[in-house]
C-alpha cells in the first residue's frame, strides 16, 4: 500500500508538469491518494485478471525445462485467485512506520473458495488453510495424521483446517536462526536513508514528466477514469538512466538492471487505469497482455479495488501451536510416511 500510494503521489506531481488535461488528472489524483494516505485502516482486493490458457502460454513463452511446465492445477488456481488484504494503524497510513501498525490480515481466494488466511495482531500470527485444496493444485500431498506424534495436536488442528497461533516473534526469531549460517550474527535489515529515498521519488517523478500521457474520461455511473500510458522499455530504461548515480547509496545486494539487460525488454505501451468515485480512488488496473509479446495471451491484467478498511480480529478459540512443534511434527510425519516422501521427491 506505501509503494501505490508513493508511486500515486508521483503520477499525480508529474502529471501537474504538463498540458491542462494534464494538470486537472494531476489534482485529481494527488487529491484521491491523499484521502487514501490519511485513512487509519485500508483494505483492498487484489485480482489477476486472467485466464488458465494464457498462463500456460505465459509460461510456455519462458522455455521451462521439461518436467517444469506449469501444471493445469496451479494455472486454473492462480487464474482465479483473488488476494484480499486490509492493514490498521494507529496513525494516518502516510505517517506510520513499522511499529505503529496494529494489525493486518490476508485472505488468498479461490474458484471454490478460501484457500488460506493469515492475521498479524498483538503479539500473534493466526492462520488458516484449505490444505486438501492446497495440497491437490500444488500436487503436494498431505502428511497422514497417523504419522504425527501425540505432541503434534496443534498441527493436526491446522492440517484439519482449524484457526492456529503462533508467537510471532518466536517464530521470526527461530526462522532467523535456520537461515543464519553457525556463529554468524544477525544481518541488519537493508535500509534507504531518507536522502536516497527522496532522491529516487524525484527521479521517478522526472522520468514519468517526460514520458507519461494522461487523460480522463468519465462514465454514466458518475466515476471518473485517470488513464497514465507509457512505452515500457522507454520508462524503465530512462528511470535506470537517472538512478544511476544513486546506485553506490542502494542496500548491499542490490544491482541495477543494465541497459543489456533490457535490450530485449518489450517497449510496447503499458497504460494503468485508476478510477475515482466522488473523488477517491477505488480502483487501479494494468493491462499486462501486450508485455507478453505472446498472440496466445489474451489476457492477463493485474486489478487492485479499495473499500472501507476494516479491523482485523483476532480468530476466536485458536490452538496455540509452537515453531519447533511444527518442524518436529512435519519432521516425523514426513520420515514415517514413504508416500509423502516419494510425493515431495
Amino acid at each position: 500500500m506505501t509503494a501505490t500510494a508513493v508511486v500515486g503521489a508521483v503520477l499525480a506531481g508529474s502529471a501537474a508538469c504538463g498540458t491542462v488535461e494534464q494538470l486537472s488528472a494531476g489534482r485529481k489524483l494527488d487529491q484521491a491518494f491523499e484521502k487514501l494516505a490519511e485513512k487509519k485502516a485500508i483494505s483492498f482486493e487484489l485480482d489477476l485478471d486472467t485466464d488458465a490458457r494464457s498462463l500456460k502460454a505465459l509460461d510456455a513463452s519462458s522455455d521451462p525445462e521439461p518436467g517444469d511446465e506449469m501444471p493445469d492445477e496451479v494455472a486454473s488456481l492462480l487464474s482465479g485467485a483473488k488476494v484480499s488484504v486490509t492493514v490498521q494503524s494507529k496513525k494516518p497510513i502516510a505517517e506510520s512506520g513499522e511499529k505503529d501498525y496494529v494489525g493486518m490480515a490476508m485472505k488468498i481466494s479461490g474458484k471454490d473458495g478460501d484457500l488460506t488466511e493469515y492475521r498479524v495482531i498483538g503479539d500473534y500470527t493466526y492462520v488458516r488453510s484449505d490444505v486438501e485444496a492446497l495440497s491437490k493444485a500444488m500436487g503436494f500431498p498431505v502428511p497422514s495424521m497417523q504419522d504425527l506424534p501425540p505432541e503434534a495436536s496443534g498441527l493436526k488442528k491446522a492440517l484439519e483446517g482449524e484457526w492456529v497461533k503462533i508467537d510471532t516473534k518466536k517464530m521470526e526469531q527461530s526462522t532467523a536462526e535456520m537461515e543464519a549460517e553457525p556463529g554468524a550474527k544477525p544481518a541488519p535489515e537493508p535500509t534507504l536513508d531518507a536522502k536516497t529515498q527522496k532522491d529516487l521519488l524525484e527521479a521517478l517523478r522526472k522520468t514519468i514528466a517526460r514520458e507519461v500521457d494522461f487523460k480522463t474520461a468519465s462514465d454514466k455511473d458518475g466515476s471518473e477514469h485517470i488513464t497514465a500510458t507509457a512505452p515500457f522499455r522507454t520508462l524503465i530504461t530512462e528511470f535506470l538512466g537517472e538512478i544511476g548515480p544513486l546506485a553506490k547509496h542502494l542496500p548491499p545486494g542490490v544491482e541495477l538492471p543494465t541497459d543489456k539487460d533490457l535490450k530485449d525488454a518489450p517497449n510496447t505501451e503499458v497504460t494503468a487505469d485508476f478510477t475515482l468515485k466522488n473523488g477517491e480512488l477505488t480502483e487501479v488496473s494494468v493491462d499486462l497482455a501486450k508485455l507478453a509479446e505472446n498472440a496466445k495471451v489474451k489476457k492477463l491484467g493485474l486489478v487492485v479495488r479499495m473499500s472501507e478498511g476494516k479491523t482485523p480480529t483476532a480468530p476466536a478459540g485458536a490452538t496455540e501451536l509452537d515453531f519447533e512443534e511444527i518442524l518436529g511434527g512435519l519432521g516425523a510425519a514426513m520420515m514415517n510416511d514413504d508416500a509423502f516422501l516419494e510425493g515431495a521427491a
